[in-house]
């Protein structure tokens, strides 16, 4: 199989920049561990990590993980995991290579006469009611980051309780293997 690596992701401030690698493992024990050290070693911070039973290969997993740290290391800490022996293939994707997705509940604790507000918030983000009790209401929405982090702020204006995040999922576009 071809190792590629390649660097699609912005700047943020300072020199600071966030990313969203996908990566394909051997589903092997130990393998989070390595993966994670190397983010470590090289002062990135971890932010989310999804990782799910690959497709194909059926042994192997699929990883998603946003991180920020300094711009320069984020093609060094790419070719490394791409090194790992049971890494397959590991590739940074930006916003236009790859679909984007985030799941997230939302608990609010709410009045009869604040409940209606909620709801509505809720469908303008195309969320759904999981949950209704006599003194909360449970959101689930899915989409961007950006987009969680707005029904959050819009949510926070209540009594927000509880909110609970899968961290970002992503599948890359066209005939790219994620």
């Amino acid at each position: 199989m071809t190792r590629t690596a390649t660097r699609t992701s912005g700047l943020g401030k300072g020199g600071v920049e966030r990313a969203t690698i996908g990566l394909l493992v051997n589903d092997q024990p130990g393998v989070l561990m390595r993966i994670s050290q190397v983010f470590s070693r090289r002062g990135y911070n971890i932010e989310s990590l999804v990782v799910s039973t690959a497709h194909d290969p059926p042994t192997a997993s699929h990883m998603t993980v946003t991180c920020s740290g300094p711009a320069e290391v984020l093609q060094q800490i790419i070719l490394q995991l791409d090194k790992l022996v049971d890494v397959i293939h590991a590739r940074d994707h930006g916003k236009d290579q790859a679909v984007e997705r985030e799941l997230a509940l939302f608990k609010v604790a709410c009045s009869v006469a604040q409940r209606t507000e909620v709801l509505q918030i809720a469908e303008v983000f195309r969320g759904k009611t999981v949950d209704i009790s006599a003194d909360t209401v449970t959101v689930e929405a899915t989409g961007t980051t950006e987009k969680m982090d707005g029904l959050e702020e819009l949510l926070s204006q209540f009594d927000l309780r509880e909110m609970v995040r899968t961290g970002k999922i992503l599948m890359a576009r066209g005939s790219e293997i994620t």
